[in-house]
């Protein structure tokens, strides 16, 4: 069976409490395995490395605060999330960056707590789970001078512009397509966008619940988007890249092991 790695579920959310390992089956199922769940806040991430550490070698997560969330920081919240990136089930840190779309935290205090935890990938020479909205600018600015320090960063769920595309790209970073590309409206520009990605560049991943294709035959009770719907993602972006589904599943998933350190 064709192999897919998940590299962006929020697994945690409230909309799986029901029916949380179910998803997980379903997904590996689709060929969808291993999952990496998104961690967002404190609690979130250590709630992500709990569970994850249930199944070895199928679940692995990331642990960082989602920009949203920074405003809720304590001087304790870096010690605590070295810590989790000391367990073997975590794998990056992050969801981390700016979202000046929301601001649902201060924009002085994100930018605080994003370049803490750029530095604690640098020290732990851990990957990058990158988010950023409308703060291209600061974004980039904040993450230039550790160029060279850093281990490696993909920026999770891109949507952005051309010109966003080729200084992430010039940068060394990696790039995060969702079912975004899906959408016939919002999506639009992604489609032409991917072409620009090199291929070994390009992870995928749901995003899950949030971001469900549009374009799925059979829509899921209550919009709910689940790994499982990965496959109907990569075949998407297989179709703008005039590639075999196959080939952008196997490089793909190359490049997430690599990327992770997936055994």
């Amino acid at each position: 069976m064709t192999q897919f790695i998940d590299i962006g579920v929020n697994l945690m959310h409230r909309s799986f409490q029901q029916d949380r390992e179910a998803v997980v089956i379903r997904a590996e199922n689709e060929g969808v395995s291993p999952l990496i769940l998104t961690g967002t806040s404190l609690r979130n991430s250590e709630e992500s490395a709990r569970y994850a550490g249930q199944f070895p070698g199928k679940l692995f997560a990331t642990a960082g605060v989602h920009p949203h969330d920074t405003k809720n920081c304590t001087p304790q919240t870096i010690e605590k999330l070295r810590r989790l990136a000391a367990l073997s089930q975590v794998v990056a840190i992050g969801e981390c960056g700016l979202d000046y779309n929301r601001d649902f935290s201060p924009r002085d205090v994100q930018r605080k707590w994003f370049d803490e935890q750029i530095q604690l990938a640098c020290e732990l020479q851990l990957p990058l789970f990158l988010h950023e909205r409308e703060a291209h600018v600061d974004f980039v600015r904040m993450l230039k001078p550790y160029a060279g320090k850093m281990s490696r960063a993909v920026v999770h769920c891109f949507t952005g512009s051309l010109q966003e595309l080729h200084v992430y790209l010039s940068m060394g970073f990696y790039i995060g397509i969702t079912g975004w590309i899906c959408d016939e409206r919002r999506g639009k520009h992604l489609r032409e966008l991917v072409k620009r990605v090199p291929l070994d560049r390009l992870m995928i991943e749901t995003d899950a619940p949030f971001l469900t294709p549009r374009d799925l035959a059979v829509k899921p009770q209550e919009g709910r988007n689940e790994p499982a719907f990965l496959p109907h993602i990569a075949k998407s972006i297989a179709a703008c890249l005039g590639k075999a589904p196959e080939e952008v599943a196997e490089v793909t998933t190359r490049t997430a092991k690599s990327f992770f350190g997936l055994q």
